[in-house]
């Protein structure tokens, strides 16, 4: 099993190389990167930290 997070991209973003943030999730923590340098260091959230950023998007949304 790889120690390597995998990585995804949002189905909102498309493959012409735009501005884009990739999201790796394990149980305990959620990763998130700028996919144009994925070699950068990245931003690591905890899971319930994470989950309320995304609730609250959804709510604006609303």
């Amino acid at each position: 099993m790889s120690d390597q997070p995998n990585w995804f991209k949002s189905s909102y973003s498309d493959d012409e190389g735009g501005d884009c943030v990739e999201v790796a999730a394990t149980p305990a923590t959620v990763h998130v990167r700028d996919s144009k340098t994925p070699r950068a260091p990245h931003l690591t959230l905890p899971t319930p930290a994470w989950s309320a950023f995304v609730g609250a998007l959804r709510t604006r949304e609303s």
